[in-house]
């Protein structure tokens, strides 16, 4: 698959903010399965200082410094992406999470692919035996690592319910675990605190999603969705895998990943720190559009619908996905 995408972030601050740096993670990069042909991020007001890297993980990231009075801060990013299909594996036919385990425990590799990086806590993400003990009813001794977490991922879509109003971006993997309740990101971190409770690796990837529309209706501009799932190590030979517990998937065409890390602080689209005062309100629109539509029309369109979707109030630097 080949998508255009599009998104816009916009702050809205109650008084006027006189200095601001910002860490912002919003653009795509190339990844095996995933190539970006082209990409661009811009931002207003105008920065004083703009310095791009790559992080440990090889996520792309721009550092921001703003020196000049603003009530609003704008990101708008957009990126040409082609997304090649997952490899298909046999769930039953790989290594069992006991050997994944072992193999984790025995390996001296420290690149940043290295499933070494995902099997301990992580600053959003602590062991909690609660989740740990609810996990391991799908891992019975002897169970082909892949089978198991494909169960784990069915469970957490059939046992918790998508609630955008019972978490935000702070709230513990453990507080949602209890409600039963929440949105990707604490799906996601859910999946990774049970699996890392047991001694497997687990990351966490922030991306897009494209959605459908219901049958005879338009796509709407700037409905599409950031979005968050798990990638599971199942050994040597099958690697990592994507799974999206949010709706039950094998991650595929229909996801592009932006960031990934050991958990969300980790790929956080925006981050930092900006002296002010008061409230701030967050909107933000994202298209991710199939290149059969990517008509120059189009895609003027979704350049320009960066308020077409408002996620609600929040009062820091970061975003809620899912």
């Amino acid at each position: 698959m080949k998508y255009d995408i599009h998104q816009t972030t916009a702050y809205l601050y109650a008084s006027p903010v006189p200095v601001a740096r910002h860490i912002v993670r919003m653009v795509p990069v190339s990844r095996p399965g995933q190539r970006v042909t082209d990409s661009h991020i811009a931002v207003d007001p105008e920065p004083a200082e703009w310095v791009e890297t790559r992080d440990f993980f090889g996520n792309q990231v721009a550092h921001i410094r703003i020196e000049t009075a603003h009530t609003r801060f704008t990101v708008r990013t957009s990126a040409r992406v082609e997304v090649d299909p997952s490899p298909e594996h046999d769930p039953a036919a790989g290594p069992s999470w006991e050997e994944v385990r072992e193999a984790v425990g025995h390996s001296e590799d420290l690149t940043p692919n290295s499933p070494v990086h995902h099997v301990y806590p992580s600053p959003a993400v602590s062991l909690r035996e609660p989740i740990t003990d609810w996990t391991r009813k799908s891992f019975p001794p002897g169970r082909p690592m892949l089978e198991a977490c494909l169960e784990l991922m069915h469970r957490i879509y059939d046992d918790f319910a998508y609630d955008s109003r019972a978490t935000d971006v702070s709230t513990p993997a453990i507080e949602a675990f209890e409600m039963r309740r929440g949105v990707c990101q604490d799906f996601a971190h859910i999946m990774i605190t049970g699996l890392r409770g047991l001694g497997l690796p687990a990351a966490y990837v922030s991306g897009f999603l494209r959605t459908e529309p219901p049958p005879g209706k338009e796509r709407l501009q700037g409905a599409d969705a950031t979005h968050a799932w798990v990638s599971v190590w199942c050994g040597s030979e099958i690697q990592w895998v994507g799974l999206d517990p949010t709706n039950a998937l094998i991650v595929s065409t229909d996801h592009v990943v932006l960031a990934n890390g050991r958990d969300y602080t980790d790929v956080a689209p925006i981050g930092g720190v900006l002296v002010g005062s008061g409230r701030q309100k967050l909107s933000v629109a994202v298209d991710v559009i199939p290149m059969p539509e990517a008509t120059p029309d189009a895609m003027v369109a979704a350049a320009a619908s960066g308020e077409a979707n408002e996620a609600g109030e929040v009062y820091d630097e970061t975003e809620n996905p899912g």
